[in-house]
C-alpha cells in the first residue's frame, strides 16, 4: 500500500517513473486540456467518476474500464491532483479506495502548491498502452447511505461531521453561492458537529500537521475512544477530503463517507433536519 499523501517534490522526481501515472480530477473540468502536469491523464468528476443516468458513483465495470484506457494496472502507483485544494481529487482518492486499489496517493497541494512552486505545466495530451483492470475488492466499509445514518443517530458511539461552511451548517443557505447541486430544505443531520474542511488545510494547500488536525478533532469530541465516524458534505467531494484526514492522517480505523450527502438528505420527505447550532 502507497502512502496516502506524496509531496509536490516527490512527485516531480516521479514524472519519468513508468509504476507511476499522474492523475488530475479538477473542479473545473476544462483546465487540463488547458494545461496540466506533464504525463497525468484526466478523469472527470461530472462524467466518468459518476454515474450518467442514476445519481451515484461510477459503477465497477466502468471503474476497470476507465483505469484500463488509462493504462493503469493494480500496481500503478496513481497520484491524484487537482485544483480547489483537492476537492475533487480526494473524492477520486475515496473512489479508488473504495474499488480496492491500494497504490493511491494524493499529491499533498495539488495545483496550488504546484503552481507555486512554478514547477512545469502542458497542454500535450499523453498516451498510454491499456491494461485490462480487474477489481478484487470492494471495501463497503467506506461508504455510508441514508438509511446506515437513520440507523445510528440516537446512538451513544457514533460521530457525524458536517464539512460545509458555518452558513449551510446552520440553514442560512443551501449551497454555496453558484453551486447547482442543492435540496428542497436546509439545515444539518441531527446530532452533526460542523467542522468545515477548509479548516484542515493549510495556506499553501496542503493538509495541516498532524497534531493540528487531531486538535481541530479532538476538540469536538470526533473519534473518542474507537467511535465510528461518517463525514458527509453536499454532494460528497469536501467531505472525501476530510475522510482522507480521520482515516488516513489521523489513523481512525472506522471512517465512511456519506456522498449522498446533503443534496440527498435535505430532499427525502420526512428525514430529519436540525437548523442552528447543534447542542
Amino acid at each position: 500500500m502507497k502512502p496516502a499523501l506524496v509531496t509536490t517534490q516527490w512527485a516531480a522526481e516521479n514524472l519519468q517513473n513508468p509504476a507511476v501515472r499522474l492523475a488530475e480530477i479538477s473542479v473545473e473540468t476544462s483546465l487540463y486540456a488547458t494545461e496540466h502536469v506533464p504525463g497525468a491523464v484526466n478523469f472527470s468528476w461530472t462524467t466518468q467518476l459518476q454515474d450518467p443516468v442514476r445519481r451515484d458513483i461510477i459503477s465497477l465495470a466502468d471503474f476497470e474500464i476507465l483505469l484500463s484506457h488509462a493504462g493503469i494496472a493494480p500496481e500503478t502507483h496513481v497520484v491524484l491532483y487537482g485544483d480547489n485544494n483537492n476537492w475533487f481529487a480526494a473524492y477520486g482518492f475515496w473512489i479508488f479506495k473504495y474499488y480496492g486499489h491500494e497504490n493511491v496517493s494524493l499529491m499533498d497541494g495539488g495545483l496550488k502548491k504546484w503552481k507555486l512552486e512554478n514547477r512545469p505545466m502542458t497542454a500535450e495530451i499523453p498516451s498510454y498502452t491499456p491494461t485490462e483492470y480487474s477489481v478484487t475488492k470492494v471495501y463497503a466499509e467506506y461508504r455510508a447511505d441514508r438509511n446506515y445514518i437513520k440507523a445510528r443517530l440516537q446512538g451513544n458511539h457514533f460521530s457525524l461531521v458536517d464539512v460545509r461552511s458555518p452558513p449551510e451548517y446552520k440553514g442560512e443557505i443551501i449551497a454555496p453561492p453558484g453551486m447547482s447541486e442543492t435540496a428542497q430544505r436546509p439545515g444539518h443531520i441531527p446530532g452533526a458537529v460542523n467542522i468545515p474542511w477548509s479548516q484542515a488545510v493549510a495556506e499553501d494547500g496542503t493538509y495541516k500537521s498532524k497534531d493540528e488536525l487531531a486538535k481541530l478533532y479532538g476538540d469536538k469530541g470526533v473519534g473518542k475512544d474507537g467511535h465510528e465516524i461518517i463525514t458527509y458534505c453536499r454532494i460528497g467531494e469536501r467531505s472525501s477530503h476530510s475522510w482522507v484526514v480521520l482515516k488516513y492522517i489521523l489513523g481512525h480505523k472506522d471512517v465512511r463517507n456519506y456522498d449522498g450527502s446533503w443534496t440527498e438528505w435535505g430532499n427525502l420527505i420526512g428525514n430529519p433536519i436540525q437548523l442552528g447550532e447543534t447542542p
